[in-house]
Order: structure tokens, then sequence, then C-alpha cells
């Protein structure tokens, strides 16, 4: 079918693409709009953290007999192309503009080993030398033990800068875009020696994370000892770059990850908390975006938790459960109005709502509260991560809270009936 690891895959990708096999159609719901779309997509796929969880358009290939960095590869790939495809959706797809698009990124990337990379080659084959590139950002890898999963899950969390730079250069339409990347990366790693110190202990798994994320940065020597001068020394907020707060993606993607780095501590204390919602002011994260954020990387810590390390022993995995309980009962507190309200007139959902206490749902009844939830949730916008393609991992957990929360919309419903 499809290998990621053996040369030719790109070819072979679009051959099944031709085929029908893999469906490059992702429709956007109106309420969304298009970077929003975009992170919520991506941060779905796992790419936003250099680990992947889901294929963007291949969803149906089998993929079992592929590693982790294979996945990764064609993650990134697809990761792109959708991004190319947001920019041009009201086109016919053009798979050699695409592919140009992408072999000029790279031409002009300054990520330090990739014109090395691109220059080794004789032959002018594009498709191939795109594979070697892509082999290339997704093959650091670190051998810790301590902790291990989250080190070597996050080795690769900077390969979504060149998500965000892709973005900028179809944009700008000029190499200046991607010269970008050494900025971007010094910011983000600011952004994770900020919340290293946000319990005001840096830890043993902190600096080996930072020494990961360093490596994956790809950057030159000058770069390297002042980021990690400021990991040693600390960091303040004025040493973000002025224009983050004005580049929706990365300022999301900063916080995301200083997110992530907090809640590989399995809880957030109240110090962390705090930090989060001052980096979240400084960076002009709005409230409901800062709570969005929270919830994609809990989706993505249930995804993962078969491969995450700390969530194998069951009491870990509990901590983690109780804090998205507390969590979403304040989200879904604050919001509780509009919910009951909008239940009042969903008498099947909180019927199954309520059935769902007592018993396991059918297939198509989860499918029926699925589909009458997300119609719910568009008019609140720390939700909107329900209305994406496979963004209802998190359900469960809310539709148990929502029962208590706001039992007079049930109670109403079942005296109708």
């Amino acid at each position: 079918m499809l290998s990621p690891g053996a040369k030719g895959w790109i070819n072979k990708y679009f051959d099944l693409v031709e085929k029908e096999v893999i469906n490059l159609t992702i429709d956007r719901p109106p309420e969304l709009r298009k970077l929003h779309f975009m992170h919520l997509t991506l941060g779905e796929s796992g790419i936003t953290f250099g680990y992947p969880i889901d294929l963007i358009f291949a969803k149906e290939l089998e993929t079992r007999e592929w590693t982790t960095r294979e996945k990764l590869k064609l993650l990134l790939f697809e990761a792109q192309l959708f991004v190319y495809l947001q920019i041009h959706l009201d086109e016919p797809f053009n798979k050699d503009a695409f592919l140009n698009k992408l072999y000029a990124f790279y031409h002009y990337h300054n990520a330090s080993s990739i014109k090395k990379l691109l220059k080794m080659f004789s032959r002018p084959n594009r498709e191939e030398r795109i594979e070697e590139v892509l082999r290339d950002r997704t093959s650091i890898e670190s051998n810790y033990f301590e902790n291990k999963w989250w080190v070597n899950t996050l080795s690769n969390a900077f390969i979504y800068l060149d998500v965000i730079l892709f973005d900028d250069y179809l944009h700008w339409h000029r190499e200046e875009a991607i010269k970008n990347y050494s900025s971007y990366a010094k910011n983000a790693l600011i952004a994770l020696t900020l919340s290293a110190y946000s319990d005001g202990l840096v830890e043993k798994h902190e600096k080996k994370l930072f020494d990961v994320y360093l490596a994956s940065a790809n950057l030159n020597d000058e770069s390297r000892d002042l980021v990690k001068s400021k990991f040693i020394n600390g960091a303040s907020f004025n040493d973000f770059s002025l224009y983050i707060p004005n580049h929706w993606l990365l300022k999301r993607f900063l916080f995301d990850l200083s997110a992530l780095n907090i809640f590989s501590h399995q809880e957030l204390m109240d110090k962390e908390t705090k930090f989060l919602e001052e980096l979240a002011v400084n960076l002009e994260v709005k409230e409901e975006e800062m709570e969005e954020s929270f919830g994609m990387i809990e989706n993505f810590v249930l995804k993962a938790q078969d491969k995450a390390e700390f969530l194998s022993n069951n009491s870990s995995y509990e901590k983690v459960y109780r804090s998205l309980i507390v969590r979403w009962t304040k989200v879904l507190e604050r919001n509780k109005d509009r919910i009951a309200e909008e239940l009042k007139e969903s008498k099947e959902l909180v019927s199954l709502v309520n059935k769902s206490r007592k018993k396991e749902l059918t297939l198509k009844e989860k499918e029926a509260v699925k589909k009458q939830f997300k119609d719910i949730v568009r008019s609140i916008p720390a939700l909107a991560i329900f209305m994406i393609p496979g963004g209802t991992l998190l359900l469960p957990i809310v539709l148990k809270v929502i029962p208590d929360l706001i039992p007079s919309a049930f109670r109403e419903n079942e005296l109708d009936d």
C-alpha cells in the first residue's frame, strides 16, 4: 500500500489520492474561522506536539506496521498539505504546485541542517529531496529513561514550527517568511523556560525536556548559547519578541507547548495555574482559547494513554481523570445557563444522557449524542474542540458532569415525557 520508510512514498500517496483511497476534503464548520479550524485540526492529529496520534487525510490506511517516526513523517507532510489546501480552498488541487511550494519552502528554510542536506543531492528529483528533508526533520530521538514517555514523545515538538512557517510562506510569497524559524524557535524555548520555573523549582526531568527541545530546535551555536543562558539564569515575559501576540498560530503554539510541559506533572498546582493565566494575558490568548487549549491537551493525553508510561499506573490515571472532571466542571459551570436552555429543547439528548448513566449506549445512540451535542456547543467558544472530526474523546467526561451540574433541564424533560 504505502510505506513512508521507503523511497517514492510521496508519489504513492498521490496515487492513492487519485484512486480515492485518500480523501483530501475536510469540511470546516462555518462557526470556526480558518486559523481556529487549523489549530484545532492540527492539534487533534498530534502534530502540534510532534507526536502522531491521527493522520489528517489518510485515516483509512493500515499503519500498524509503521514506526512512530514513519507516522510522524507522513503526518508532517499531511499537515503542510492541509495548510496549503486551506489557503487554496476555492481552487482545484494542483499536486505540482503544492510540491513546488513545499520544495521552495525547504530550500530557503534556515534550520541549521537543511541546506547542507539539500546540497548533498546530485539529481534534481523534487519528491526525493522532500522525502529526505522530512526524514531529517523527524529524526530527533532521546535516550533518557526517567519520565521516558514524556521526553521521547515531545522530542520532535518543534517540527510544528515548520507547519506555521509554511503557512507564513504561502501567505507572504517570499523567502523572508522562512527565515523567522530561529526567532520562532527561540521564543518557544523562552516559553518552555518560563513554564519550567512556574512552580519556583526546575526539576530534573524539566532540564532533560529542555535539552530535548533544544536539540529539536536545530539552532546555530549563537542562538543555542542564548537560550541555554536564559534557562540557567531565568527568563521573563519581556524576553518574548514584540510580534508574538499578533501571530495567532504561533502564540497558540507557545501557550499549548507550555501548558503540556506543565501538564506532564499530572496535575496543575495553584502556582502553575496562575502562571498559565499570566502567560495567556501576555500572549493575548483569550480565556476561552486557554480553556480550549487545555481540552486539546487533555484529548492528546487520553488518546496516547496506552503509550504513556505515567498513565500505565492506575493511580496516576485516576489523578489525571479527577483533574479533568474538576476542570470541566468549572468550564461548564460558567456556561450552565446557556447549556441548560439548549438542553430543554433537546429531549432526545437528555434521555440518552440519563440512559448512559445506567447502561452502555448503542453505537447509533452514541452517534446521536455526538450530533446533538455538537449543535449545542456551536455557541460556546470554550467547547469548540468538540466540533471538529475526532474531537469528541472528552465527550463522556463532559456528559458525566452535565446531569449533576444542571439537573433542572433533565427533570423538566422527564416530566414532559
